[in-house]
């Protein structure tokens, strides 16, 4: 398995968690503030805790909780957007990266879900009967 450090999505997160600390840094909206940092700091851990994971299947539920923290986060952007705590203009860039964000973490999990399925198919094939 290679770096975390080289998986794109992974990256991607971290950029995003950080690009929102430093926008939403001064904002007096604090639970708001506080709330959507969370969650876009989830989605890049919870990769990060699935990849270095043992088993496909444990990668997978942590994978299946980052892609529910992008859609909690980008719930949580369009509501800002709404409410004026965040500029329209980067609420939809960022509403934007957390849906492709999204889909990445969507190909990763059918990825192992696929692997999974051919270990398991490969093991019932050579259990003895």
């Amino acid at each position: 398995m290679e770096s975390l450090e080289n998986l794109d999505v992974w990256k991607r997160a971290c950029r995003l968690s950080v690009d929102l600390y430093k926008l939403m840094g001064n904002s007096r909206e604090y639970g708001f503030r506080d709330q959507i940092t969370r969650a876009a700091l989830s989605v890049a851990s919870n990769i990060a805790e699935g990849y270095e994971r043992e088993t496909d299947r444990t990668r997978i539920q942590f994978l299946k909780i980052a892609k529910g923290s992008c859609g909690e986060l980008w719930t949580q952007l369009m509501i800002g957007r709404a409410a004026g705590f965040i500029d329209s203009e980067p609420a939809k860039k960022f509403e934007g990266e957390a849906r492709e964000i999204s889909r990445m973490i969507w190909g990763l999990i059918r990825y192992y879900e696929e692997k999974d399925s051919g270990q398991m198919k490969k093991d019932l094939a050579t259990r003895p009967s």
